[in-house]
C-alpha cells in the first residue's frame, strides 16, 4: 500500500534557519510514515526524497544476519563486509575474512571507490593485561565513491546497524586513517 506522490511546501525565510527547520520537519514526516508502515512516493520541494524502493527500507536477509552471528558467537570469521545489492533492495555479504586474516587484509578488502558496511572482531590485550574481543561496525564511505552511493549507504546505515545485535562500537570512515588499527584499539580500551 502506498500514497500518491504529493508536494510539501515550507515557508522559507532566506535570513532564518530554514535547513534545521526543514530537517526536523522531514524527520517527523519520515517517523510518522514508518510508524504507519507506509512506503510513500514523496517529493519534497520538488526533489524525490523517498520512493517505494527507498534505501530507508532496505531488507536484511537471513544469510547476512547469520554471517554476523557466526562472527559474533562462533568466531569463525575475523570480519564480514556487506554491500547493498545492485537493485538497492537488500544488504548482502560481499566478503568474509577467515579468523587468521589480519587487519591489513581487512582494510585492503574495502574498495577505494565504493561504499560498504563492515563488522570487524578486534582481539586485543587491555590496559589491565586481559585478553578481550570487541566488535566494530564500520560504515565505509570513501571520498572517491559516487554521491548516490554515499546517500544510499548513509540513509540505510541506522536500520542495518540495528539489525546487528551485539556490536560494541560504531565508526564512520571516509579515509583509512579514520579507522586505523590504533583508533580501534583506543576506543576498545576506554571501556
Amino acid at each position: 500500500m502506498g500514497l500518491s506522490p504529493f508536494l510539501i511546501f515550507f515557508p522559507i525565510n532566506p535570513r532564518g534557519p530554514a535547513p534545521a527547520f526543514l530537517a526536523r520537519a522531514l524527520g517527523r514526516i519520515h517517523t510518522y510514515l514508518l510508524l504507519r508502515q507506509v512506503r510513500p512516493s514523496m517529493e519534497v520541494l520538488g526533489f524525490a526524497a523517498m520512493g517505494g524502493g527507498s534505501p530507508a527500507w532496505i531488507d536484511v536477509p537471513e544469510r547476512s544476519k547469520s554471517a554476523f552471528m557466526e562472527l559474533k558467537r562462533r568466531k569463525v570469521h575475523r570480519y564480514v563486509i556487506f554491500k547493498i545489492d545492485d537493485s538497492r533492495e537488500e544488504v548482502v555479504v560481499d566478503k568474509i575474512g577467515a579468523p587468521g586474516e589480519s587487519y591489513d587484509d581487512f582494510t585492503a578488502s574495502l574498495p577505494t571507490d565504493d561504499c560498504r558496511y563492515a563488522v570487524y572482531d578486534l582481539d586485543f590485550v587491555s590496559d589491565d593485561n586481559c585478553r578481550k574481543s570487541k566488535i566494530f561496525f564500520i560504515s565505509w564511505s570513501p571520498s572517491d565513491s559516487r554521491i548516490r552511493a554515499k546517500t544510499i549507504y548513509a540513509v540505510s546505515r541506522n536500520q542495518f546497524r540495528h539489525e546487528l545485535d551485539g556490536v560494541h562500537f560504531e565508526i564512520q570512515a571516509t579515509d583509512p586513517d579514520d579507522m586505523n588499527l590504533e583508533v580501534l584499539r583506543g576506543r576498545a580500551n576506554r571501556t
